[in-house]
Order: C-alpha cells, then sequence, then structure tokens
C-alpha cells in the first residue's frame, strides 16, 4: 500500500483527504491510501516519519509550509526561490521540497484574468503569499503586499494605509487573499478592508474554499466586485502533488 498525508496544524475539514479518497475510488487506484497527520509542533516531525516510515508522499499546510524546510534534504529550485514547501516526496528516506500552490495559483490566475494584468494586492504575508508573490512576478503582474505590520518589510503597507483613502485600492484592482481568515468555522471574519472603495472594475480571489463564498467574497461582490475562491487552485496544486509523488 502507497502511504500519502497531509501534516498542518489544526486540520479539521481537510480538502485534501476527500480529494485524494474520491481521486483513488473514481480512478479505481486501490493500491494507495491518504491520511491527516495533524502535529501540534513541527519539532514532532521526524518522529512521525518514524512511525510512518512507508509514506512516500506528503501534502504540508498552514502553519508549517515554511517551518518544514530545515527537515528536508533537498528543495526543488522553482521551491527553493518560493522560500515555501506544500508538497514532500520521500525516497529512500531522503525527503525533497516542492510548491504546487505556485502550479495550481499561477495556472488558476492565468484561465481567470486572460489577456488582463491588473495591478496587485496581496493580503498576508505567510507561506501561502510567497507561492503567490513568484507567480504574479512571473506572470509579470504589479503587486503591493499588505500585512497587519508592515514595519520593516519592502514592497509591503499595512492595513491603516490601506484604508486611509481611495487611491491604493483604486489603482490595484485585483485582490488576492493569502490568509485564513474567514475559513470555517470562522466564516463571519475577513481581512481590515474597506469595502467602500471597491468598484465593478476589482477582481477578488480569495485563496479560502471552505465556505464556497467567504465574507470577503460577499462583502466585495456586493460593491460589485468579480469574485473567485480557491478551489479551483486547491484541484490543481492536488494533482501537480500527485505528479510529483508518483
Amino acid at each position: 500500500m502507497r502511504k500519502f498525508g497531509l501534516i498542518g496544524y489544526p486540520l479539521g475539514h481537510s480538502f485534501s483527504k476527500k480529494y485524494f479518497s474520491e481521486k483513488f475510488e473514481k480512478e479505481g487506484i486501490t493500491d494507495a491510501q491518504f491520511d491527516l497527520y495533524e502535529i501540534e509542533d513541527i519539532a514532532l516531525f521526524p518522529a512521525l516519519l518514524d512511525k510512518h516510515f512507508d509514506l512516500i508522499g506528503l501534502s504540508v499546510t498552514i502553519p508549517y509550509k515554511e517551518k518544514v524546510i530545515p527537515f528536508l534534504d533537498e528543495l526543488d529550485e522553482a521551491c527553493r526561490q518560493i522560500g515555501a514547501v506544500n508538497c514532500i516526496r520521500i525516497r529512500n528516506g531522503s525527503l525533497k521540497g516542492f510548491n504546487t500552490d505556485y502550479i495550481g495559483f499561477k495556472l488558476s490566475l492565468k484561465n481567470w484574468l486572460g489577456a488582463e494584468r491588473p495591478a496587485a494586492l496581496v493580503l498576508g504575508t505567510g507561506g501561502a503569499s510567497k507561492a503567490v508573490r513568484q507567480a504574479l512576478e512571473d506572470l509579470d503582474i504589479e503587486y503591493k503586499m499588505v500585512s497587519r505590520s508592515s514595519e520593516g518589510m519592502t514592497n509591503c503597507i499595512n492595513y491603516q494605509e490601506l484604508n486611509v483613502d481611495g487611491s491604493v485600492l483604486s489603482h490595484h484592482q485585483l485582490i488576492i487573499n493569502t490568509t485564513p481568515l474567514g475559513t470555517f468555522p470562522n466564516t463571519e471574519t475577513m481581512p481590515d478592508i474597506n469595502p467602500e472603495f471597491i468598484t465593478r472594475k476589482h477582481k477578488v480571489y480569495d485563496l479560502v474554499y471552505n465556505p464556497e463564498k467567504t465574507f470577503l467574497m460577499r462583502s466585495l461582490e456586493a460593491r460589485g466586485a468579480i469574485v473567485k475562491n480557491g478551489l479551483e487552485m486547491l484541484i490543481l496544486q492536488a494533482e501537480a502533488a500527485w505528479k510529483i509523488w508518483n
């Protein structure tokens, strides 16, 4: 039996387990299983590997996309540039990190935008944002980061600066949420962005996929924005991970 899984904390309602279980059943794959490995601290990762020595592939989610890197033997070159890992291939005890978030997001965004290349605001500065930033750079999309605190960070503003007037949002008409705000069960939360500055020219891509339409998406859609959740990105990155593992 080929064993795959997901590490993170907390895991709760995992897309990955449901997706791969359904994939195995639909495609008649009988020699594979996908399990959840919830670990409270990344320091527990080596013990997990010792216990489940027959693992050959892992997905990585919040909050370990950056913290897992010191435990790996090798990084894919693109992954090294991004600085975050969401996919690990295990061969003969050697662990190699990849970033399929980048692959999934870039393809999904390109399909959604078509020929448009609007300037973007990336909400959040965690592991997911690193893959998003690399994809934006490779698509020649101008962007600015938004964080609760922008002190000491380049190309980054805080939410107070974002909301002081409508000028920043007027220039940046693509908004990408890489934070977990709005994820089930805390569905009535969103990044601190003023909907009054949103127009019909704005597009909002929320990496959150549960619920299907987040509070951020609903709030900005009410002002005329076109919105999209992260489900397509998740499917694309999961399929990319499956190819890497196999």
